[in-house]
């Protein structure tokens, strides 16, 4: 005999709201993926701005909680190529300069833009856009000094790395790269960037002569304020900002070239949410979040229709002699020997 159980008009209430229940319980995990978008970005300065002119007025509006996953760049890029293999990666979209992108891309880490799916690129300066990411904002590297302790100005990057500053000199842990290029373009005259050895006599003089290594650009500061160090190397942007911190720094666009650096973002190929990733992308390219860039950190816009006043652009910007003087990279150098340029920063520069 089967038994069966009478089925009350009650107990059909609770079983369909159980039903509702347990499918509520399934989709969840998807429905909570697709309001999350998680983002690697370096800290500091440039995570808190990306809060505050992106993710909280252009994300949250829209039910999209911003997490951001904070390293260096190197760890960052170490973790996607671990998670290569995994259907879903960690990290929806990444934050690089254009180098690393590049870097990433010849590995396959990175998802080919739709950029249909990216409305504000239509606004987009044409050096800006990738087949996979986005440049958001651009700057130079620069020599950056104390006009009080530094006399005369200094004009070129050999000026910068000249021994004679001693330990009143400073240099960037993590712009190693540009560090580099920096002393090529010192070493040849302005003849090559990738001229690593005679890069490395440049740097090793300095490091003779007693320059000091930050660990960050927030360090770095901080040694120009207390008068620690008095000269080094940065982005033209980074020197606007710490002159509205009120900081004494001026900079100089070195007559040997400006590297030229492009901070953009890209969506992993297998990044969990890619819808979201999309809306992040976008939202970067927002008129109101470039210009706010412009304003908060002294970076070029990466968009056309940006507006900025004449007294900044005069500021974060180049001259039309200097603009002669703008260096992109070669990535395809940098992509093949940033191991090796890590390892003699690493082991024998810093030790």
């Amino acid at each position: 005999m089967i038994h069966t159980q009478k089925i009350t008009p009650k107990r059909r209430q609770l079983l369909q709201l159980a039903a509702i229940g347990a499918s509520t319980l399934y989709l969840s995990p998807v429905a909570a993926q697709q309001q999350r978008v998680v983002v690697g970005t370096w800290g500091g300065d440039y995570a808190k701005l990306l809060t505050k002119n992106i993710d909280d007025p252009y994300l949250k509006p829209k039910g999209i909680e911003v997490v951001q996953d904070q390293a260096a760049d190197g760890p960052r890029r170490a973790k996607m190529v671990a998670e290569k293999r995994l259907p879903r990666g960690s990290v929806d979209v990444q934050a690089f300069s254009a180098a690393n992108m590049f870097e990433m891309n010849g590995v396959d880490l990175l998802e080919p833009l739709d950029y249909s799916k990216i409305p504000n690129s239509k606004l987009l300066i044409s050096s800006m856009k990738y087949t996979y990411g986005i440049g958001q904002i651009y700057s130079g590297k620069v020599v950056v000094y104390n006009p009080k302790m530094i006399k005369p100005a200094p004009s070129s990057f050999k000026d910068a790395f000249d021994p004679k500053w001693g330990n009143k000199s400073g240099i960037i842990d993590i712009q190693y790269i540009f560090v580099i290029m920096a002393a090529s373009l010192a070493a040849t005259n302005g003849a090559s960037m990738i001229d690593f050895e005679k890069a490395k006599e440049v740097l090793l003089a300095s490091k003779k002569a007693g320059v000091r290594i930050y660990p960050t650009n927030e360090a770095f500061a901080q040694a120009l304020k207390t008068e620690e160090i008095s000269i080094g190397i940065m982005w033209k942007a980074r020197a606007v900002q710490w002159q509205n911190a009120g900081i004494s720094v001026e900079s100089v666009a070195a007559t040997e070239g400006i590297p030229l650096y492009i901070s953009g973002f890209s969506i992993s190929k297998n990044a969990p949410n890619k819808d979201a990733a999309y809306a992040y992308i976008n939202a970067t390219l927002e008129k109101n979040a470039q210009e706010a860039f412009a304003v908060d950190m002294g970076y070029n816009a990466a968009i056309t229709t940006a507006v900025v006043a004449p007294d900044l652009q005069k500021r974060i910007g180049f001259t039309a002699e200097e603009q002669k003087r703008l260096k992109d990279l070669n990535y395809e150098y940098i992509a093949k020997n940033d191991a090796a340029m890590k390892e003699w920063w690493d082991k024998v520069f810093k030790a």
